[in-house]
């Protein structure tokens, strides 16, 4: 990660950015404030930190926007870039990380178009979503008489013994890493910020500008989805490619 640093730091010579102070930092934690004011003052040491903190979630980000682990790279690169020259006008009102990562995701989308693999998070109903789209398969309920509604046969439980041991192997985290690949964009970039880089609702909100509810909703269903697909590799019937 310090070579990362050291790369980025090369392009923008931290000696040569001016920082004037903070305009508004009421929502900076003490540690962040600090952190941001050795930044400011061109302490390499505090980037490089920064970068070590940060760099491996935003490549796994930027993998949701665009096709290859290389162009990801590259757009992280951008970011810590872009991170250095905007210093100056980062007003504190969003936690420093919500910030580095909404860079990324703009820098990322702007990638992603390029590379077709950008999705629009504007209307809930892309293309390639269905508004209606139930969460769970409608097939795996009764539809007639008395149980109408009720489970045909129950999910498979995901209990302390076989599935989670199967989930902690290395194939089992192949599996898990492949199913959310296979998602939809909109669907992968919600649910890695929230359940791979465990980011709070309220900055998954912020950095992708959506409301509470669409996130909600496209949280549930990438979950739906992905567990759909690690049942049936729970049951034996799939493995990973």
């Amino acid at each position: 990660m310090r070579q990362v640093a050291a790369t980025v730091a090369g392009q923008v010579d931290m000696e040569e950015l001016e920082f004037p102070p903070v305009v508004q930092t009421q929502k900076l934690a003490p540690d962040e404030l600090h952190l941001l004011e050795r930044l400011r003052q061109g302490d390499e040491a505090a980037f490089a930190s920064l970068v070590d903190r940060h760099h491996g979630a935003l490549i796994r980000l930027a993998m949701a926007y665009v096709s290859d682990h290389s162009i990801a790279e590259e757009v992280v690169q951008e970011t810590w870039i872009g991170v250095l020259e905007g210093l100056d006008r980062f007003e504190g009102r969003s936690s420093l990380k919500t910030w580095i990562f909404r860079i990324l995701t703009n820098k990322a989308k702007t990638r992603g178009v390029r590379e077709s693999r950008h999705v629009s998070f504007s209307p809930l109903a892309a293309s390639e979503e269905n508004p209606e789209e139930p969460a769970v398969d409608p097939t795996r309920f009764q539809t007639t008489g008395h149980w109408a509604g009720y489970w045909v046969s129950y999910p498979q439980p995901w209990d302390e013994n076989t599935p989670e041991k199967l989930l902690l192997s290395q194939e089992g985290t192949t599996f898990l890493e492949q199913a959310i690949e296979a998602l939809p964009p909109k669907l992968r970039q919600i649910i890695v910020m929230r359940d791979v880089e465990g980011l709070s609702s309220e900055e998954a909100c912020n950095i992708l500008e959506i409301s509470e509810t669409n996130q909600r909703v496209l949280l549930h269903r990438a979950r739906s989805r992905v567990r759909k697909t690690l049942e049936k590799y729970l049951e034996g019937g799939v493995r990973p490619a």
